[in-house]
């Protein structure tokens, strides 16, 4: 299973150039977006891109009954795996990652994947032997773990 970061559900949402990276993902396989991600993400469009975040469950339902997108529940164990991710990495300047990212990284099981532009959540999940694929950000670059 590959997981979607906020930034790729934001980016499919919104337009911006990792769209069409992650509408392939979508329509090549078993994608799913954690709920921690999905609140992000409606978040981020409603306040950056003036998307209700009615619309934008308006789209991820119709997401979930035309493709094979799910959501994925966070469940306690999730919580707690993402505290201790976060107090491992987390830096202010040097690794800031936010708790959804560690949320995303404690949901991730052994054969999925995660799917983001961020270079400090991909730099995380390949210190944590965690699958990754590097989308574009929204400047139409590509970063790689350091």
């Amino acid at each position: 299973m590959i997981l979607l970061d906020a930034y790729a559900l934001t980016a499919l949402l919104a337009y911006d150039p990792a769209a069409g990276e992650v509408g392939g993902l979508i329509a090549d396989g078993d994608v799913a977006v954690a709920a921690s991600n999905l609140a992000e993400a409606a978040d981020r469009l409603a306040r950056i891109h003036q998307i209700e975040v009615r619309r934008t469950r308006a789209a991820v339902d119709s997401l979930q009954q035309s493709t094979r997108l799910r959501v994925r529940a966070v469940e306690p164990a999730h919580g707690w795996r993402a505290a201790e991710l976060r107090a491992k990495h987390y830096h202010r300047t040097r690794c800031p990652l936010s708790l959804g990212d560690c949320l995303l990284l404690a949901a991730a099981g052994e054969v999925d994947r995660i799917a983001t532009s961020d270079p400090h959540l991909l730099a995380t999940a390949s210190r944590e032997s965690i699958g990754w694929i590097a989308l574009s950000d929204s400047r139409g670059r590509r970063h790689s773990p350091k």
